[in-house]
């Protein structure tokens, strides 16, 4: 299949845009009226597959716009593009040449996978709040350590009672969002009958990583960021290491595997151990336990059967 590509630097009010085949570069407002300028130049073009750089979050109106209009979008790392501008000895750097550069990124880009299930960027944003309402409450606790005054004291407990209900409110309203979709509500009840797999991880499997259960064991593992990865040279050979993968999904993760492999999920308490006996330390075996759900998760989803229907 031939495609023709485009690449899209993002600001805050501004897409610049490269099309393959075209010297100049073109700009456009980044609102609604911009958009469907875009979607309709785009089409008059024959423009099939569009690249963008994620930009806190200012590119995804312009993201969701694309994908209803039917082109295949691309959401690419930064780092890429860095890397990319470091591989080619790139020095210059505007917002036009970066639209450039995107758009070679992308044209060397392999086939796409499945399209992203359209539903879950309002879920993504959502749950994001909820992290951030932790995080408030983390901070806080914190900040109460420097405190003696009862006024100060008090003012921090209230406001860490309002942000722990508020919580508590708002992941319910997800829960209750996701249960309205029979096949994601079907997930959440598999991912649940995993021991030490709580609502509030199932949650985040299925919106951080909807890939699950059509993945390699291999590949989940390191979407997770719990993959090992080799650094030999020579030879030289040196431990294997972690890297990458989606932060917000394995911190949860690798808390549920700490939990798991302490009480509550017997298939990780035993691998813990076994690790801990040969002489691994407590977070090398702690991650091999999150390895280890996330290959569990994903076999449940993949089979569509429960935990305990599961030969272990």
């Amino acid at each position: 299949m031939i495609m023709k590509h485009s690449g899209i630097d993002v600001s805050k009010n501004r897409l610049d845009i490269a099309i393959e085949g075209m010297k100049a570069v073109l700009s456009e407002s980044n609102d609604s009226a911009g958009h469907q300028r875009l979607i309709d130049r785009f089409a008059s073009e024959g423009v099939t597959r569009i690249g963008l750089e994620a930009s806190g979050n200012y590119e995804a109106a312009a993201v969701a716009a694309l994908r209803r209009a039917g082109f295949t979008v691309l959401v690419l790392d930064p780092r890429q593009i860095h890397g990319f501008r470091k591989f080619r000895n790139g020095k210059a750097k505007t917002d036009r040449i970066d639209a450039q550069l995107i758009l070679a990124a992308v044209s060397l880009l392999a086939p796409d996978r499945q399209a992203p299930d359209p539903r879950m960027p309002s879920f993504a944003e959502d749950l994001t709040m909820i992290e951030q309402i932790a995080e408030d409450i983390c901070r806080l606790k914190t900040r109460r350590e420097r405190y003696s005054a009862k006024a100060n004291l008090q003012l921090i407990d209230d406001n860490i009672k309002r942000l722990v209900k508020l919580k508590v409110k708002r992941m319910a309203h997800l829960t209750k969002r996701l249960k309205a979709h029979p096949d994601l509500a079907e997930k959440l009840d598999l991912l649940q009958s995993i021991p030490t797999i709580g609502p509030a991880t199932a949650v985040t499997f299925i919106i951080r990583m909807p890939e699950l259960g059509h993945l390699s064991r291999a590949e989940a593992a390191a979407l997770v960021g719990v993959a090992p990865y080799n650094k030999d040279s020579g030879a030289s050979s040196s431990d294997r290491h972690i890297a990458g993968g989606r932060v917000r999904l394995r911190k949860v993760v690798f808390m549920a595997a700490f939990s798991g492999s302490q009480k509550h999920n017997p298939a990780l308490r035993i691998l813990y151990r076994r690790l801990i006996d040969a002489g691994k330390s407590h977070k090398v075996a702690v991650i091999a336990c999150a390895r280890k759900l996330v290959h569990f998760a994903n076999a449940v989803l993949a089979r569509r059967k429960p935990w305990t229907e599961i030969p272990q």
